[in-house]
């Protein structure tokens, strides 16, 4: 029986609507056809209604404009609180579409249906309910986004400045263990240098060995004729 309430609304609405298309050039409809249009939102905005309060909203999901009007309706119920009921509106012209707009009342908040039409084929364009705020309640919605944008923008900054610190952090302790390896390096360089420095001389079997080279290079059998004092690595 609802979905037939709905479909009625919308018929009506199709009807008033073919009035229309013989003042199409000069964009003008009388007050009569006008109630008349007015008459059928409101039909279709109570219609809507009936369908979200018996829960078959789903049942339109093959009609995008219409499934697309009554999750409208349901979200802004969230602020209108209970629906009152639908009186009054106004209907403009402008060019191949008609648009409807019907005056709604909650409980919290009252509400604007705006339900466009093509105004040839009188075809549903889209339906949309629109919740009526206070000056004062913009301003806060309006103070309490930028307060959010300010304050994302404020935390990604501080994200990019932990970071660039981070990298400040990565470079100084890379630099210090490099500095910690320094002293190594220069213990293994000084221990290098004495070794190389170091005098062999004081090793007898080494000197022994190399006198006795001496001795066999100069043809001499013992080796009397000279003393080995000091024993150097040559560097090649």
């Amino acid at each position: 029986m609802r979905k037939i309430l709905a479909i009625i609304g919308m018929l009506t609405c199709m009807i008033a609507l073919s009035a229309c298309g013989t003042n199409e050039e000069t964009q003008q409809i009388s007050d009569a056809e006008k109630q008349q249009l007015i008459t059928a939102g409101e039909s279709n905005v109570n219609a809507l209604y009936q369908v979200i309060s018996s829960g078959t909203v789903d049942q339109y999901k093959n009609n995008a404009v219409i499934y697309d009007g009554l999750n409208s309706f349901q979200s802004a119920l969230e602020d209108m609180g209970n629906y009152i009921g639908a009186s009054g509106g106004t209907v403009k012209v402008d060019g191949e579409e008609t648009v409807i707009s019907i005056n709604m009342s909650g409980t919290d908040h009252n509400a604007v249906a705006e339900m466009v039409i093509n105004s040839e084929t009188t075809d549903f364009i889209s339906i949309a309910v629109n919740v009526t705020y206070t000056l004062g309640e913009q301003m806060e919605k309006a103070a309490l986004n930028t307060v959010l944008g300010m304050g994302t923008v404020f935390i990604v900054l501080i994200l990019i400045s932990l970071i660039i610190s981070a990298f400040g952090l990565i470079s100084k302790v890379s630099s210090s263990d490099k500095k910690a390896g320094e002293p190594e390096k220069k213990e293994d360089k000084v221990v290098a240098q004495i070794i190389e420095k170091e005098e062999l001389s004081d090793d007898l079997e080494l000197v022994a060995v190399i006198s006795a080279a001496i001795a066999a290079y100069e043809g001499s059998g013992s080796t009397d004729g000279f003393v080995v004092r000091s024993i150097r690595k040559a560097r090649r």
